[in-house]
């Protein structure tokens, strides 16, 4: 019998005011968005990503995200991490006082391309410079890796293809790694390979 290592210590960060709300088919007004970020982080959890520096063409529900996070209330030993999936995210993030950023790639061709309209490889290209310029910057950096129990376009996803993108996210010193599915794709039986 396999036995499971359970590590010390889990981060729970909170994405629902950046994912959950980026897929609204309305406009959430800038004041809500900040209320939620407040009373999230005044429930306890430590870090609540914010927003994402995203162009608005592409996700308009985030394009006030300057605002959210010069405006948000920050809490003490709370982080509010926001997404910046290229330089240019990265560099906006910062100016608006940003102190952890995240990048997000996927371990399945498919997701990539219909998510960031590239493949998995081109992705880890854009996030190279942005580690390294969080790096200098002193900011924390966190990499996603999306569909680590399936793919709702590719099924089935190999641990290993999953192993290599967060391998390369290692390579990053200032990186912390988390592991995302769609949850349409998600079994429990995956999880043990």
């Amino acid at each position: 019998m396999k036995t499971w290592s359970v590590p010390d210590f889990v981060r729970i960060v909170e994405v629902g005011p950046r994912d959950g709300l980026q897929n609204e088919p309305g406009e959430v007004p800038t004041d809500v968005k900040i209320q939620l970020i407040e009373r999230l982080a005044d429930a306890g959890l430590p870090a609540v990503e914010a927003t994402a520096f995203v162009s608005p063409k592409w996700v308009p529900q985030m394009a006030d995200h300057i605002e959210v996070l010069e405006r948000i209330r920050r809490r003490p030993g709370v982080s509010y991490p926001v997404l910046t999936p290229n330089l240019k995210g990265f560099e906006a993030a910062r100016a608006a006082g940003a102190t952890e950023v995240a990048i997000f790639g996927a371990a399945s061709e498919a997701f990539s391309r219909k998510n960031i309209n590239c493949s998995i490889a081109e992705s880890l290209e854009r996030f190279r410079p942005v580690a390294a310029a969080a790096s200098a910057a002193g900011i924390k950096l966190r990499g996603y890796v999306s569909c680590v129990l399936g793919c709702p376009y590719e099924g089935e996803v190999q641990p290993g293809r999953v192993a290599a993108v967060a391998s390369r996210y290692s390579r990053w010193a200032a990186t912390r790694s988390r592991s995302a599915t769609p949850s349409a794709s998600a079994r429990p039986e995956r999880l043990r390979r």
